[in-house]
């Protein structure tokens, strides 16, 4: 596909000194280049995806790829029609990915567990004793993940290392790959299972986009599609005979996977939701919020 923008999604774990230092110059870029998107910049590392044109997401990258912080990112980068983001938003954060470890915090620098290629990854899945874990939300599960991958029940990502320690006893002796969209989570998340004392640990390399690409797996074994952050929501994986979608809409129960916000404000739940529901009940998640707008109308979006 050829297109006049691109989206680049990506991170980098380094070591940055000053955060708000290095986001105002990182903004001083961005808007120098007419970048939009969604960075988050800690002491730990960086975490983006961006829009541009493609002669400015090339400059970009170039400019990322000659900083000795940000040098040797794997981009994922994808062609499209226009900017995928309404703006720029660049935040510093304590944790690019937030496992709340406190003192026991680590960098992937020093700890991550194997990287498997898509190759790779596609021949272990098939293998017994086999543990498949996405480490996503369960918005980003609902649309698309591997057969026979599991969800933990959590309500947020740092609540990963106490779902780990609840069910210690069913990852005990198994194989445990990790996944999720691009690879920053299973970096961390990898590495904590390492620090547990389960050592036979791996993670999928460049996450599910990457796996996507791969020309030999074509996205073999994922089912649906992958959840992402921009104005695309979700984007194909599966390339080979098999592929399918998996998720339904809330209201109906037919197959689709257009992510909608609730248009009742108060909720703004995002959910599944098919053009003919949309058109013909509203874009309302259950049918309270829609009661609920109706006695306060002032309250919906686009209202």
């Amino acid at each position: 596909m050829s297109a006049p923008f691109e989206v680049l999604l990506y991170y980098k774990y380094s070591q940055i000194e000053n955060p708000e230092a290095y986001a105002a110059s990182h903004r001083e870029l961005c808007l120098r280049l007419n970048l939009l998107g969604r960075i988050l910049i800690a002491k730990e590392g960086l975490n983006g995806t961006v829009s541009g044109t493609e002669e400015d997401c090339r400059r970009y990258r170039e400019a990322l790829d000659a900083d000795p912080i940000t040098a040797g990112i794997a981009w994922k980068i994808d062609p499209v029609l226009e900017h995928a983001f309404p703006r720029l938003s660049i935040k510093v954060r304590d944790e690019v990915v937030p496992l709340a470890l406190g003192e026991d915090d680590f960098s992937p620098e020093e700890l991550t567990a194997t990287h498997l290629k898509p190759e790779d990854w596609r021949e272990v899945m098939k293998e017994d004793d086999v543990v498949l874990i996405d480490a996503r939300n369960d918005y980003e599960w609902e649309i698309g993940h591997f057969k026979g991958a599991m969800l933990p029940k959590v309500n947020s990502f740092r609540e990963m290392p106490q779902w780990v320690r609840e069910h210690r006893e069913e990852l005990e002796g198994k194989k445990i790959l990790t996944y999720c969209t691009g690879g920053i989570r299973c970096e961390k998340f990898s590495g904590f299972l390492l620090k547990e004392g389960l050592t036979d640990v791996y993670q999928l390399d460049g996450g599910i986009v990457t796996y996507g690409k791969n020309e030999e797996v074509r996205g073999e074994g994922f089912e649906g599609e992958c959840y992402v952050f921009d104005e695309r929501l979700s984007v194909p994986v599966n390339r080979t005979e098999g592929a399918k979608i998996i998720s339904q809409c809330a209201q109906c129960g037919e197959t689709s996977v257009r992510y909608r916000n609730c248009s009742w404000m108060p909720c703004n739940a995002q959910f599944i939701c098919c053009e003919r529901c949309e058109d013909e009940a509203g874009r309302y998640c259950k049918s309270v919020c829609r009661e609920a707008a109706i006695m306060s109308p002032v309250a919906v979006v686009g209202g």
